[in-house]
């Protein structure tokens, strides 16, 4: 048997070198690796037997493999004629450079020029998932990389479901994309279309052209094409146009712009349909959103996120990529903040378009804030708070406002492993300036000033024991809280930004029951409440149950803080890993007064990786304005096999004996391309023309999404659109600290 024997052959040559794949999928080829022994300009031979004349030729047989710095050619026999400068490679010839990967019978390669000549050969892309035959393969320096009389798939060779066939494909290494002329479209081996001129992506550089398009259909738009259009702009510029044909209503435009300048990145987003076939007075419908984010220094920040909608309806009509059926507000937000170690500072501009019939909403402009903290002696803490905002309405019958608060604050806290003391004294000063209040019980200037003591414990006690015949450390919180507030009349101040807030377990010791500051009430009180956790040997949480109560130790003046009971609902929750997989979650709320359930929520999960769950969930609430609100549902994703997803949730009002709400989403996913078929039924929640929901009118609607897929790898999605809508509101009940 004759040893491999190598030989270093000082000429310029060329980059290659050869790695088959033979896997259900194509995945990306591995790096091309070289000897760190070579240099720029060698080509190093390895071959079983070598015939070399030193000035004409040099034959080589056996296992013949040549490479130089940048990759290799292995073939069956090799020659390099040194009069012509060439080199030829024949018999079952491997070769890859940093482009391509190719099989093939013969390669003949310039070694003056670099140029390379391959005939009749299989090939792969080395940094882009893609394969095909092709009679004519070339590539030099300058113009990279040309196959003639090519094809291209992403899928595997066993199952080309799809294919491209063109004259010729190029791949210029100074462009993202590659170029395909004459190009012929298959599914299997059916012909579908025809483009003279094709490009997609070889990198992960954004580039202009068509993305995917959408197809759908809904009682309420009919029949739908939405084709986007991508424009590279610059690289930190772009713009996407779609333009959406809806049977029932006509042609739509949207569109999106994105920035990036310096520190600072934006988007604006404009859709327009120009006379809604669908409505009888066929009028214009339109949306628009900017976002900003902008940093001005290193302290210093400036925002905007500006909304806005033609009618209530638009929506729940024509669907949106921001905002879901459920939203009743579009914020309008211009801002400037300054954050240090012990000042923060923020002026906003802040306004809310309200969706269906509501009063006209208030909007501060501007809104200025200042909070101040620092440490003082002995331990004790100083901080400030202060708010100067004038609120606005669009209603000539509502009055306007200039409200100034100060709130200088004394604290002591404590903090240890074994628990926390707070106690802290405030003084809450107000003073309104009010406008336009004839035929109102308010007062033009108002003055208000209120003292506030607070003192909170916590104490923090552990034990070890067993929980389901495992070791464990079992802990018990118990918290209590007195607050003190005094009284002032406050009925001759309006409502600005003000309104009632709900209690759940860790609401009882906020200490506040409004948002804003127009109303501040009367506290009196004594909050009980504790904790108790189960945490296993690597101390993560295995149960939690919390429950607590207010005490009123007098009754409340403030009207709007009134209360028919001496104490509040008990209001609690619990959080239980039953298994590695298995979760639960619930929260309620007990009158203390008719021992009925006031409010109350349970979920029950099983997850078993990222798109595995099943979750169960009930929804309870006694009175919410007026009526009962008694809703169970169930949410759930699950691969059906490595090819085929499911993703649905349904929901059931108990008490009206309805479905509210179904979604049933299928997606079959393979090397190649996807497709996703999605049908849901749901209230449309309209709104009539005084403004007022619909609470009676279903939508009914199937999408099917369709795309092929240019170098994505594997057969598992990841995250994707229908996974995101199917699981629309859902939140896992039990959050571990893993």
């Amino acid at each position: 048997m004759e040893n491999k024997q190598r030989y270093l052959i000082p000429l310029a040559l060329f980059s290659g070198c050869v790695n088959a794949q033979h896997s259900q999928c194509l995945v990306p080829l591995t790096e091309l690796q070289t000897s760190p022994a070579i240099q720029k300009g060698q080509i190093i031979v390895e071959s079983d037997r070598a015939d070399i004349n030193q000035t004409t030729y040099a034959n080589f047989e056996g296992k013949v493999t040549i490479f130089n710095d940048s990759g290799y050619i292995a073939a069956n026999q090799a020659r390099i004629d040194k009069l012509s400068q060439t080199m030829r490679a024949s018999g079952d010839v491997n070769y890859r450079n940093q482009q391509i990967d190719v099989i093939t019978e013969d390669i003949n390669i310039n070694l003056l020029t670099g140029n390379l000549s391959i005939t009749e050969s299989e090939y792969r892309l080395a940094h882009f998932n893609g394969r095909g035959n092709a009679e004519q393969i070339s590539l030099n320096a300058e113009s990279g990389l040309r196959l003639e009389d090519v094809s291209f798939t992403t899928c595997p060779a066993q199952s080309e479901d799809w294919k491209i066939k063109a004259s010729s494909i190029s791949l210029n290494p100074e462009k993202p994309w590659g170029e395909a002329t004459n190009t012929r479209f298959y599914i299997k081996d059916v012909p579908v279309f025809y483009l003279p001129y094709f490009a997609f992506p070889i990198t992960n550089q954004r580039q202009t052209g068509f993305l995917y398009p959408e197809i759908s259909t809904s009682s309420s738009t009919g029949l739908t094409y939405e084709q986007p259009f991508y424009w590279n702009i610059a690289p930190n510029y772009d713009l996407t146009f779609a333009p959406r044909l809806m049977t029932n209503r006509g042609l739509q435009l949207k569109t999106e712009a994105r920035y990036l300048v310096d520190q600072h990145t934006g988007q604006i987003n404009v859709e327009y349909l120009d006379h809604d076939k669908d409505l009888p007075s066929e009028d214009s419908r339109y949306f628009f959103r900017y976002i900003h984010l902008g940093q001005l220094s290193d302290n210093w920040l400036i925002s905007a996120n500006l909304n806005r909608i033609s009618d209530d309806n638009y929506i729940l009509d024509l669907d949106s990529d921001f905002y879901s059926r459920a939203d009743t507000h579009l914020s309008q937000n211009l801002g400037l903040s300054y954050f240090s170690d012990n000042l923060d500072f923020s002026f906003e501009l802040k306004d809310f378009e309200l969706i269906g019939d509501h009063p006209s909403s208030y909007r501060a402009l501007p809104e200025l804030k200042l909070n101040y903290k620092t440490d003082v002696l002995a331990g004790f803490e100083f901080s400030m708070h202060s708010e100067l905002a004038y609120f606005d309405n669009e209603s000539d019958l509502s009055p306007d406002a200039t409200r100034f608060h100060l709130a200088p604050t004394l604290s002591f806290p404590l903090y240890s492993a074994w628990g926390e003391f707070v106690a802290e004294a405030s003084l809450l000063n107000t003073y309104y300036r009010q406008e336009d209040i004839k035929n109102t019980a308010l007062k033009k200037e108002v003055t208000r000033s209120l003292g506030q003591v607070r003192l909170y414990g916590a104490l923090n006690f552990e034990r070890d024991g067993t929980w389901l015949g495992q070791p464990v450390t079992q802990t018990f919180e118990p918290k209590v809280q007195y607050l003190y507030t005094s009284y002032e009349d406050q009925s001759m101040i309006g409502l600005y930004d003000t309104t009632r807030l709900l209690n759940d377990f860790d609401g009882l010791f906020r200490g506040q029951e409004f948002t804003g500051l127009d109303r501040i009430s009367d506290h009196n009180q004594v909050t009980l409440g504790a904790t108790s956790r189960i945490l296993d040997e690597n101390n993560r949480e295995q149960f939690k149950v919390s429950i607590g109560q207010i005490f009123y130790l007098s009754d409340n003046k403030v009207l709007e803080a009134s209360k028919e009971n001496n104490r509040s609902a008990l209001a609690g929750e619990v959080d239980w890993q039953l298994g590695s997989r298995w979760f639960a979650h619930t929260e309620f709320q007990i009158s203390t007064q008719s021992e009925k359930l006031e409010r109350s929520s349970i979920s029950l999960e099983y997850q078993l990786s990222d798109n595995k769950l099943v979750q169960l969930s009930h929804r309870y609430v006694r009175n919410l304005s007026g009526e009962e609100i008694d809703q169970v549902g169930i949410t759930a994703s699950w691969p059906i096999d490595n090819d085929w997803h499911w993703v649905g949730r349904w929901y059931k009002d108990w008490d009206r004996g309805r479905t509210i709400e179904s979604y049933l989403g299928l997606q079959y996913n393979s090397c190649c391309w996807s497709v996703q078929l999605i049908a849901q039924r749901h209230l449309t929640n309209r709104f009539n023309e005084q403004g007022v929901r619909d609470s009676e009118e279903f939508d009914s609607s199937v999408n099917l999404r369709f795309s092929f897929k240019f170098g994505e790898e594997g057969r598992q999605p990841k995250a994707n659109r229908m996974l995101n809508d199917g699981l629309f509101g859902y939140r896992q009940p039990y959050l571990l600290n893993k």
